[in-house]
């Protein structure tokens, strides 16, 4: 069972979301709405940034809530949150409404079970799935928001097979990307600290 939980965790690794949300601007851009591409790279960059912004700020200076359990936001749970309903919004423009709206939903409990996931394989608090997962769908919907009322901008179903098909590809080829090591790094590059933060200084500074 927790290898179903393992990948389910995974789909939302940087690996496989990283693409699909450039294939999302890709699919915006060939339908030439300009404003889209750049209202969907600010929502989802922001969410990004936040993610990588709450995870140094703990792992270099310590900033977290000991009586939450948070270090940081998830970020796979940020990314499923923020990817998984856009990319059904966008894929069904040409369906009707109900369709639509019920592919949104099925993106949503995406993310729900990608947030349950990383709780379940023991990677995040619950705090942090919860959290990155409502800040992804605030991404998802806000960018949602804007789009609303903008015609045509359907992607072409051929170009949206064939990239769907290509993240399948990378979900069951691809490794996890390595974005841990790569925060640490540049965490004690910030702080100029000779060792990471982590919950067991909570511990050995006697919070439970």
């Amino acid at each position: 069972m927790m290898n179903w939980w393992n990948a389910i965790s995974f789909a939302a690794d940087m690996a496989v979301l990283g693409p699909a949300g450039v294939a999302i601007a890709i699919w915006l851009l060939v339908s030439k709405q300009w404003r889209l591409v750049l209202s969907w790279s600010l929502w989802y960059g922001g969410g990004m940034l936040l993610v990588v912004l709450s995870k140094l700020a703990f792992i270099g200076w310590g900033v977290g809530s000991v009586a939450l359990d948070f270090t940081g936001f998830s970020g796979h749970a940020m990314r499923a949150g923020a990817v998984f309903p856009v990319l059904m919004y966008v894929v069904l423009q040409r369906a009707p409404r109900q369709w639509r709206h019920a592919g949104v939903l099925l993106g949503v409990a995406c993310a729900v079970l990608v947030a349950i996931a990383r709780v379940v394989v023991h990677a995040h608090s619950v705090s942090e799935a919860v959290s990155g997962c409502v800040l992804g769908l605030a991404m998802a919907f806000g960018f949602m928001w804007q789009a609303r009322g903008v015609v045509n901008f359907a992607v072409s179903h051929a170009l949206a097979l064939a990239s769907l098909a290509l993240m399948v590809l990378i979900t069951f080829k691809a490794e996890p990307m390595p974005t841990e090591d790569w925060l640490q790094k540049i965490a004690l590059k910030l702080s100029g600290h000779g060792r990471i933060f982590s919950r067991a200084d909570w511990q050995l500074a006697g919070h439970p």
